[in-house]
């Protein structure tokens, strides 16, 4: 069945359909039909009918090999995939080195004055320094292998913003109390990577259930 996913490309391409029109035609979301066309699922059973009736074909059809053709397979596809699945792979360690450097950063603040006795001002800039680098890896990779998003990715993201919006209100207060309270302003930016974990894990989140709504 390597070849069931570009049969179902040509099928859809064949009859002028959108990703998102054939989608609703068979009720499934766009990202279920992307990920047939990609092999990275399989319709299932009850979709088969719905799949054969709308693409006039009979079921022996759809699941038969495709036949060697004499013209050149459909480069644009297949680049389109490979390079959704580089950027993907690129972010995804952009971000998974960002959380390493949170953590590094937090082990290095509390180890750093209470253990080695290090100035707290050169403690607390080499701290903020690998924090920065964090932030700027993570902005870095979400602009540079941004993806192109559906109107149901943008609507859940902005749900998601306005709820970090709010949280980071609340921790900027916290902060500023904790930190008056306690001048202790070279670990109260603790506080700080705590959101940022805190961002990383909504995220997480809501793709998971981004991936699930496609199921």
């Amino acid at each position: 069945m390597n070849n069931l996913g570009a049969k179902l490309f040509e099928l859809r391409k064949s009859k002028n359909l959108s990703q998102e029109e054939a989608a609703e035609k068979l009720n499934v979301t766009r990202q279920t039909v992307s990920k047939w066309e990609t092999n990275q699922s399989m319709p299932d059973f009850d979709k088969v009918g719905p799949l054969c009736q709308l693409y006039g074909i009979t079921p022996n059809e759809l699941f038969l090999e495709l036949k060697e053709k004499k013209t050149s397979p459909n480069t644009e596809f297949i680049s389109e995939f490979e390079e959704e699945t580089l950027r993907t792979s690129r972010k995804a360690k952009g971000i998974a080195l960002s959380v390493v450097l949170y953590f590094l950063g937090i082990i290095w603040i509390m180890l750093s004055i209470p253990v080695m006795n290090i100035n707290p001002v050169v403690a607390t800039a080499l701290f903020l320094l690998i924090c920065g680098l964090a932030t700027g890896i993570i902005i870095y990779v979400c602009i540079r292998y941004k993806k192109i998003k559906t109107p149901e990715e943008t609507k859940a993201d902005k749900l998601r913003k306005q709820i970090s919006d709010v949280v980071a209100i609340i921790v900027t207060i916290i902060y500023l109390i904790i930190s008056f309270k306690t001048m202790a302003w070279h670990l109260t930016w603790i506080i700080w990577v705590i959101f940022g974990l805190f961002e990383e894990i909504l995220r997480l989140i809501f793709m998971l259930r981004s991936t699930k709504d496609e199921k």
